[in-house]
């Protein structure tokens, strides 16, 4: 495909590494700020374009810009995209209606790589394997979408626009959840004199068996076994040894117990 970048953030700058690594051509990348454009342009290998000059011709113009950012960028490229078959936004979140006026004319969506990209050469990288979420009503659109997100190694699904928000969260609770606790663990871990690195082998076995498993399946520890003495126990060393963590070590803890469908067994214990 003949692509067009707007937006020379990390997202798109990961994106387009990858696509020119998959033979796509690159037909330029625009920005607001002249040094960040030039500069993504000269890392994917494509000519930097000023934001209010006409686009040249593309198959497809991809709007990588802030959430909030997606309809003034839309309405400001509208005129200049004669061009432009297509457009799409890289948002999980925003329908698709955001692109407003690009949509006069041509297909519109979005693709959105379930993934983290941190930097352009490593979020290129992961993009391998990635997921991506398309969205649009124009089957023509979506046909060639799936096919780049598979050029570039990636696996694309079909995200209903009706559900981005509540697909969102769920990636929001996927990625950050068990990050916070993490924290959690690496704080007590630190307070018990054991290297919070110990617990890499057991987390990235529990990961993977809720992939393999299930998350339910997956559960172990004394929550899921109706162990309130152990739980108990626990609840008085997180107490003196981190009041402030209290809190959220319960509250996880209920979750936990929810999911085990043991919540009946502990009475006051996780409360």
């Amino acid at each position: 495909m003949r692509l067009l970048l707007a937006g020379p953030g990390r997202a798109g700058r990961s994106l387009f590494l990858r696509c020119a690594a998959a033979g796509h051509d690159l037909a330029g990348v625009a920005g607001r700020d002249p040094a960040a454009a030039a500069d993504a342009a000269a890392l994917v290998g494509a000519p930097a374009l000023a934001w209010d000059d006409p686009l040249p011709g593309a198959d497809l113009l991809v709007v990588a810009v802030r959430d909030d950012a997606i309809s003034d960028a839309a309405a400001h490229l509208a005129p200049l995209a004669g061009a432009v078959r297509a457009a799409v936004h890289l948002s999980g979140l925003t329908p698709v209606e955001a692109l407003g006026p690009l949509g006069d004319g041509r297909a519109t969506g979005s693709f959105h790589p379930l993934q983290t990209l941190p930097d352009p050469e490593a979020g290129a990288a992961r993009l391998e394997g990635a997921w991506v979420g398309v969205t649009s009503d124009d089957d023509l659109l979506a046909d060639d979408l799936f096919r780049l997100a598979r050029s570039i190694g990636a696996r694309p699904f079909e995200l209903p626009n009706e559900a981005k928000a509540l697909y969102h969260a769920a990636a929001a609770a996927a990625a950050n959840y068990p990050v916070a606790a993490l924290s959690m663990a690496r704080r007590l871990f630190r307070a018990a004199g054991v290297p919070f690195e110990a617990a890499a082998p057991l987390v990235r076995a529990v990961v993977d068996n809720a992939f393999a498993l299930g998350p339910e399946a997956a559960l172990t520890g004394p929550i899921a076994r109706g162990d309130v003495g152990t739980v108990a126990a626990q609840r008085a060393a997180v107490e003196a040894a981190a009041p402030d963590l209290l809190a959220d070590f319960l509250a996880l803890g209920r979750a936990v117990a929810a999911v085990a469908g043991t919540s009946g067994e502990f009475g006051d214990v996780l409360r």
